[in-house]
């Protein structure tokens, strides 16, 4: 070869400039030497370096610590190794997180990956810290409860790109969730606060810790994963190319009619700002404007709605609605609760709490955590999930409150002994319609969504 063409065909291979090299590579958050490039802030929890590791220490009676960034990070691609060597203490990431703000003096605030050593296992869950805490239980993803390990090494994945946030545990995808603040914000390791003996002076471990900002492309995850999706009215591609369909435009009633005629009600809903609201009618049930139903039927599905009570409201979501019934009131079918347990007297009602929030109305109480109900004037997130083998699960802002069996010996026996006892077969029908219902009171709804199951 002509010296001429060997310098040619080496400049068809010339290396990228520098600076093209760097914004596709890893940067390494941590040295392995020191703490350089972080700071603690919060609580008063130790962090060393030993042996190429971070290691954090609970220290008594101190509150959330976090060793912060000093960078700022948008979109990215967390790696990191993390190690929790006890189930008596958690631990997590934070991600486009902020500190002492105005309304969060003194804490650390935002989206957390959680490291949950306990039986519970919700490790690579999103947890928002100081703010509106679980966004991501694994109730929502109970197969991925054992991804997690106690007392070893366990790579973490985090990818935040847009109002997308997915975690990964060693390589099992975990959390998917849309959200449309913090666009960026600094990365924290924490150490979680204590205040008992047994917790004290138990250790956490980073290392491996790296970052990519530059030339990002979305991970796949498998189609089986619920995404937790903030942004009102909108399905993003995920949930579009695995079937999910918004029954609400956020602008119109199209999809919806009278469950009493075939037109939309003329009165009595209000659709604006992207919300669809029941008219308060002085408390009196299908006085107005009357329910609503879908014109659409459905059989086996995963409905997911968010819903906003006023002091004192009550409503419902209701599923398998033939409207074959007769009735003065309400349509009949199975009823998400939708009530303010603290103010309306149905809550006291019916048997052993089974007509409070998120219940099966009538017939089976929702096992509730406080910590998972939103306050009045706040929005919360209902979910339905009906089995193609007709189990169901009601769920409420993400944790599972209740599970039963259509047509199973204790689904009949709770009718039996309910006020549906006077309708052959209720809660049986192969398909129906979704209802919202108008109960006289004022309660708005929005981002309802539906995927049908086979």
């Amino acid at each position: 070869m002509a010296t001429g063409a060997v310098v040619a065909s080496m400049a068809f291979i010339y290396p990228r400039p520098a600076r093209a090299q760097a914004a596709d590579s890893w940067q390494n958050l941590f040295d392995g030497k020191t703490l350089n490039g972080w700071k603690r802030v919060a609580g008063t929890a130790d962090y060393k370096v030993e042996n190429g590791v971070i290691v954090g220490t609970t220290v008594m009676n101190s509150g959330n610590t976090f060793l912060v960034t000093e960078k700022e990070y948008g979109d990215f691609v967390l790696e990191l190794d993390a190690m929790v060597e006890s189930p008596v203490s958690n631990s997590g990431v934070q991600t486009r997180s902020h500190f002492d703000t105005e309304g969060h003096t003194g804490k650390v605030y935002g989206r957390q990956v959680e490291f949950d050593p306990s039986e519970r296992s919700w490790s690579g869950g999103i947890y928002d810290e100081a703010r509106r805490q679980w966004l991501y239980p694994l109730d929502l993803h109970p197969q991925a409860k054992s991804a997690f390990k106690v007392g070893q090494f366990n790579h973490v994945k985090v990818e935040c790109i847009g109002n997308e946030m997915k975690t990964w545990v060693n390589n099992m995808p975990i959390a998917y969730v849309v959200d449309p603040i913090d666009p960026r914000g600094f990365i924290g390791l924490q150490v979680h606060g204590i205040t008992t003996k047994e917790q004290e002076g138990k250790k956490v471990y980073f290392k491996n810790i790296k970052i990519k900002t530059a030339n990002l492309k979305p991970s796949p995850f498998p189609a089986d994963v619920y995404v937790v999706n903030f942004v009102p009215n909108y399905l993003n591609g995920y949930e579009k190319q695995h079937g999910w369909k918004l029954l609400f435009d956020g602008k119109t009633s199209a999809g919806w009619r009278s469950a009493k005629g075939t037109a939309f009600p003329a009165k009595g809903w209000e659709i604006a700002d992207g919300t669809l609201t029941v008219q308060p009618s002085a408390g009196k049930e299908a006085a107005n404007g009357g329910d609503i139903v879908t014109n659409a039927q459905y059989k086996a599905f995963d409905l997911s709605f968010e819903f906003r009570l006023t002091p004192g409201a009550n409503s419902g979501v209701k599923y398998f609605v033939t409207l074959n019934e007769k009735t003065e009131g309400s349509a009949i079918g199975l009823e998400y609760q939708v009530l303010d347990d603290a103010l309306h007297p149905d809550a006291k009602l019916g048997r052993d709490g089974n007509r409070t929030l998120a219940s099966l109305y009538d017939l089976k109480k929702a096992d509730k955590n406080p910590r998972f109900i939103h306050p009045i004037g706040e929005w919360n997130v209902g979910r339905v999930v009906v089995f193609p083998d007709n189990r169901v699960e009601h769920y409420l802002n993400g944790a599972k409150v209740l599970e039963y069996t259509r047509g199973s010996k204790e689904f009949l026996e709770l009718v039996a002994q309910s006020k549906y006892h006077i309708w052959p077969n209720f809660g049986m029908a192969p398909q129906g319609h979704i209802l919202l219902q108008d109960h006289g009171n004022n309660v708005s709804f929005r981002s309802i969504k539906i995927k049908e199951l086979k």
